[in-house]
């Protein structure tokens, strides 16, 4: 069954507490866990900014839907990041309820001693770096609301290593550093702070992305995994750490499929050869 075809069974709009007229962006919103979190949080109510690098696939996710607004953003770019914190303090003038840093990515199955370093550095810029620039950009209007929250799309690869998974792993278990710092950092602000850290999720460009393109490799990542994740089991949770009562945060939520029990175990059901 394609990545995108199957969605998750539990209701939107019915999960948590009344969020008319909240606000939120998420960056990395022009595909897969991204795009469909901006989907999931129209869903549940809230006006969302949909930002990423790719205008048209930005125009496609909020055509029809005036709760979605578009906004193109690279976060490894400042002045990308400075124009939308403009555009943040237009759209949420109150102040911004939830921020999504979605946007991240892998590059390569390398072990540590062949890597190349330059993709370790564009997987930090993405990762961690992306999340530092745009977090520091907004913390103003997250501050200045009711109470805001910043969520992290972070993975499991951020608790627990594996061979050929380097680069990714490092940036990842950073992006949860960042994380656990922030919080203590935010402490007696009204401002909540939760990494969501998803196991194997079948999207579109994930795997694709990180094996340069190699449409066999990638598919051979998912063959025989029973029902792995998709983007919309993400997004699900993503909007029920969101929509908790505002005195609860949720640190960490790990989701992983059935299938999975580790990033390097995964049971397959593998046809005879």
């Amino acid at each position: 069954m394609p990545a995108h075809s199957r969605s998750t069974t539990i209701a939107p709009g019915r999960i948590g507490q009344n969020v008319a007229m909240r606000t939120a962006l998420v960056t990395g919103a022009s595909s897969g866990i991204g795009a469909a979190t901006a989907r999931r949080l129209a869903l549940e109510g809230f006006r969302v900014l949909a930002a990423a690098r790719r205008a048209d696939r930005l125009d496609e996710l909020a055509e029809g839907d005036d709760r979605i607004q578009p906004h193109v953003l690279d976060v490894t770019d400042a002045d990308s990041v400075e124009a939308l914190r403009a555009a943040v303090d237009i759209f949420a003038p109150d102040g911004l309820d939830v921020l999504v840093n979605n946007a991240g990515g892998a590059i390569g199955v390398e072990t540590v001693a062949a890597s190349d370093p330059a993709d370790w550095a564009r997987m930090y810029d993405i990762n961690v770096i992306g999340v530092l620039r745009v977090t520091q950009a907004l913390l103003p209007s997250l501050e200045r609301g009711a109470g805001g929250h910043i969520v992290v799309t972070g993975s499991i690869a951020g608790h627990l290593v594996y061979e050929g998974g380097g680069g990714y792993v490092a940036a990842k278990h950073a992006v949860s550093a960042v994380c656990e710092t922030l919080r203590l950092e935010l402490n007696g602000k009204p401002v909540r702070i939760s990494e969501v850290a998803p196991g194997m999720v079948q999207t579109e460009e994930f795997s694709l992305t990180r094996l340069r393109g190699d449409q066999a490799a990638a598919d051979r990542v998912y063959a025989g995994v029973e029902s792995p994740l998709v983007a919309d089991d993400i997004a699900d949770c993503i909007a029920f750490v969101v929509t908790r009562p505002a005195h609860v945060d949720i640190d960490l939520m790990i989701i992983k499929p059935v299938a999975q029990a580790a990033p390097h175990k995964v049971a397959r059901v593998l046809p005879p050869v």
